[in-house]
Protein backbone atom coordinates (compact mmCIF):
# COMPACT_ATOMS: atom_id res chain seq x y z
CA UNK A 1 0.00 0.00 0.00
CA UNK A 2 1.51 3.39 -0.84
CA UNK A 3 1.85 6.60 1.51
CA UNK A 4 -0.01 9.71 0.47
CA UNK A 5 1.42 12.87 1.72
CA UNK A 6 0.01 15.78 1.05
CA UNK A 7 3.14 18.80 0.26
CA UNK A 8 1.44 21.36 2.63
CA UNK A 9 1.68 18.88 5.42
CA UNK A 10 5.13 18.71 5.10
CA UNK A 11 5.78 22.26 4.49
CA UNK A 12 4.54 25.58 5.85
CA UNK A 13 4.79 27.47 2.89
CA UNK A 14 0.89 27.08 1.89
CA UNK A 15 1.10 29.62 -0.86
CA UNK A 16 2.80 28.19 -3.00
CA UNK A 17 1.78 28.20 -7.20
CA UNK A 18 5.17 26.40 -7.71
CA UNK A 19 7.55 24.44 -6.81
CA UNK A 20 11.43 23.28 -7.44
CA UNK A 21 12.78 19.98 -6.42
CA UNK A 22 16.08 18.80 -6.36
CA UNK A 23 16.23 14.82 -7.37
CA UNK A 24 18.34 12.75 -6.05
CA UNK A 25 19.06 9.00 -6.27
CA UNK A 26 21.51 5.58 -6.05
CA UNK A 27 24.04 7.82 -3.82
CA UNK A 28 25.09 4.99 -2.16
CA UNK A 29 27.36 6.65 0.52
CA UNK A 30 28.83 4.56 2.87
CA UNK A 31 29.61 5.04 6.44
CA UNK A 32 33.52 5.17 5.85
CA UNK A 33 33.53 9.57 5.87
CA UNK A 34 32.25 9.43 2.24
CA UNK A 35 30.06 12.91 1.55
CA UNK A 36 27.73 13.76 -1.46
CA UNK A 37 29.60 15.93 -3.57
CA UNK A 38 29.43 18.96 -2.68
CA UNK A 39 28.20 20.74 -6.43
CA UNK A 40 24.92 18.50 -5.67
CA UNK A 41 24.60 20.69 -2.20
CA UNK A 42 25.21 23.90 -3.62
CA UNK A 43 22.64 22.94 -5.97
CA UNK A 44 19.81 21.78 -3.35
CA UNK A 45 20.22 24.90 -1.60
CA UNK A 46 17.65 26.37 -4.28
CA UNK A 47 15.25 24.11 -4.05
CA UNK A 48 12.06 23.96 -1.75
CA UNK A 49 12.00 20.29 -1.76
CA UNK A 50 14.12 17.34 -2.09
CA UNK A 51 12.91 13.78 -3.75
CA UNK A 52 15.86 10.67 -3.11
CA UNK A 53 14.86 7.81 -4.84
CA UNK A 54 16.64 5.08 -2.68
CA UNK A 55 20.20 3.31 -2.40
CA UNK A 56 21.38 6.16 0.09
CA UNK A 57 23.09 3.25 2.19
CA UNK A 58 24.18 5.18 5.25
CA UNK A 59 21.33 7.30 6.90
CA UNK A 60 23.66 10.52 7.24
CA UNK A 61 23.19 11.08 3.56
CA UNK A 62 19.60 12.26 4.25
CA UNK A 63 20.68 14.58 7.32
CA UNK A 64 23.56 15.99 4.64
CA UNK A 65 20.64 16.99 2.32
CA UNK A 66 18.47 18.03 5.64
CA UNK A 67 21.64 20.91 5.97
CA UNK A 68 20.80 22.61 2.55
CA UNK A 69 16.75 21.87 2.74
CA UNK A 70 14.71 21.06 5.31
CA UNK A 71 11.66 19.23 2.87
CA UNK A 72 13.51 15.96 2.25
CA UNK A 73 11.64 12.64 0.84
CA UNK A 74 12.91 9.52 0.53
CA UNK A 75 12.06 6.13 -0.45
CA UNK A 76 14.21 2.65 0.54
CA UNK A 77 16.36 0.84 -2.21
CA UNK A 78 17.41 -2.59 -2.79
CA UNK A 79 21.34 -1.61 -1.49
CA UNK A 80 19.79 0.12 1.63
CA UNK A 81 20.97 -0.54 4.76
CA UNK A 82 18.36 -2.15 7.60
CA UNK A 83 18.09 1.22 9.28
CA UNK A 84 17.20 2.70 5.75
CA UNK A 85 14.31 0.36 5.23
CA UNK A 86 13.26 0.50 8.73
CA UNK A 87 12.96 4.39 8.47
CA UNK A 88 11.71 4.60 5.04
CA UNK A 89 8.98 3.57 2.58
CA UNK A 90 9.19 1.33 -0.82
CA UNK A 91 7.05 3.01 -2.25
CA UNK A 92 4.94 6.44 -1.96
CA UNK A 93 2.28 8.34 -3.28
CA UNK A 94 2.75 12.54 -3.16
CA UNK A 95 0.28 15.38 -3.77
CA UNK A 96 2.12 18.25 -4.66
CA UNK A 97 0.29 21.21 -6.01
CA UNK A 98 -2.53 18.88 -7.80
CA UNK A 99 0.33 16.98 -9.29
CA UNK A 100 0.25 12.75 -8.43
CA UNK A 101 3.93 11.80 -8.09
CA UNK A 102 4.69 8.51 -7.44
CA UNK A 103 8.26 7.61 -5.71
CA UNK A 104 10.02 4.45 -5.59
CA UNK A 105 13.56 2.94 -6.30
CA UNK A 106 12.53 0.32 -8.79
CA UNK A 107 14.09 -3.48 -8.59
CA UNK A 108 15.59 -6.42 -11.16
CA UNK A 109 16.79 -5.47 -14.53
CA UNK A 110 16.91 -2.36 -16.15
CA UNK A 111 15.24 -2.99 -19.17
CA UNK A 112 12.14 -4.00 -17.45
CA UNK A 113 12.47 -0.84 -14.96
CA UNK A 114 9.51 1.07 -16.75
CA UNK A 115 6.91 -2.17 -16.70
CA UNK A 116 7.67 -2.58 -12.86
CA UNK A 117 6.41 1.12 -12.13
CA UNK A 118 3.99 1.04 -14.55
CA UNK A 119 2.20 -1.92 -12.53
CA UNK A 120 3.36 -0.39 -9.48
CA UNK A 121 1.29 2.70 -9.91
CA UNK A 122 -1.01 1.43 -11.92
CA UNK A 123 -4.13 2.65 -9.39
CA UNK A 124 -2.06 5.43 -8.55
CA UNK A 125 -3.24 7.71 -11.56
CA UNK A 126 -0.14 9.39 -11.18
CA UNK A 127 1.69 12.39 -13.58
CA UNK A 128 4.79 12.02 -12.23
CA UNK A 129 6.76 8.92 -11.43
CA UNK A 130 10.72 8.73 -10.12
CA UNK A 131 12.80 6.38 -9.79
CA UNK A 132 16.59 5.64 -9.60
CA UNK A 133 17.85 2.05 -9.35
CA UNK A 134 19.60 1.55 -13.20
CA UNK A 135 21.94 4.50 -12.81
CA UNK A 136 20.50 5.80 -16.06
CA UNK A 137 19.15 8.84 -16.24
CA UNK A 138 15.75 9.53 -17.89
CA UNK A 139 13.38 12.21 -18.94
CA UNK A 140 10.74 10.85 -20.68
CA UNK A 141 6.79 11.38 -21.29
CA UNK A 142 5.24 8.05 -21.52
CA UNK A 143 1.50 7.19 -21.75
CA UNK A 144 0.82 11.31 -20.67
CA UNK A 145 3.18 10.19 -17.31
CA UNK A 146 6.68 11.74 -17.23
CA UNK A 147 9.29 9.10 -16.09
CA UNK A 148 12.10 10.75 -14.63
CA UNK A 149 15.27 8.91 -13.34
CA UNK A 150 18.01 11.31 -12.06
CA UNK A 151 20.53 9.07 -12.51
CA UNK A 152 23.34 8.68 -9.70
CA UNK A 153 26.10 11.18 -8.65
CA UNK A 154 28.54 8.86 -7.35
CA UNK A 155 28.66 5.84 -9.44
CA UNK A 156 32.01 5.94 -11.22
CA UNK A 157 31.15 2.92 -13.59
CA UNK A 158 28.39 5.87 -15.26
CA UNK A 159 28.96 7.50 -17.99
CA UNK A 160 28.90 10.48 -16.34
CA UNK A 161 26.99 11.21 -12.87
CA UNK A 162 24.24 13.20 -12.58
CA UNK A 163 20.84 14.76 -10.50
CA UNK A 164 17.86 16.38 -11.69
CA UNK A 165 15.57 19.24 -11.15
CA UNK A 166 11.77 19.54 -11.52
CA UNK A 167 9.80 22.60 -11.42
CA UNK A 168 5.75 22.39 -11.17
CA UNK A 169 3.68 24.85 -11.62
CA UNK A 170 0.13 24.91 -9.50
CA UNK A 171 -2.20 21.77 -11.77
CA UNK A 172 -5.19 23.96 -12.72
CA UNK A 173 -8.36 21.79 -11.83
CA UNK A 174 -10.45 22.02 -15.23
CA UNK A 175 -7.50 22.15 -17.43
CA UNK A 176 -6.69 19.47 -20.13
CA UNK A 177 -4.78 17.00 -18.58
CA UNK A 178 -2.10 15.70 -21.19
CA UNK A 179 -1.18 19.45 -22.48
CA UNK A 180 -1.46 20.58 -18.75
CA UNK A 181 0.97 18.36 -17.51
CA UNK A 182 3.79 18.29 -20.45
CA UNK A 183 3.69 22.38 -20.46
CA UNK A 184 3.50 22.46 -16.30
CA UNK A 185 6.10 19.68 -15.21
CA UNK A 186 9.68 20.85 -16.33
CA UNK A 187 12.22 18.83 -15.45
CA UNK A 188 16.02 18.20 -16.78
CA UNK A 189 18.99 16.22 -16.10
CA UNK A 190 22.08 18.10 -14.78
CA UNK A 191 25.02 16.26 -15.37
CA UNK A 192 28.35 16.92 -13.11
Amino acid sequence: MSQVINFYKINSLDKLNSIKIGVISDTHISDRGEHLPRIIMDAFKQVDLIIHAGDIVNLGVIDELKSVCSKVVVVAGNMDQEAVKNKYPIKQVLDILGYRVGLMHGAGPALNLVELLKSSFKEDDCDLIIFGHSHKPMNEWIDEVLFFNPGSVTDRASEYNSYGIIELKEKLANSDLATNNQSEIKAKIIKI
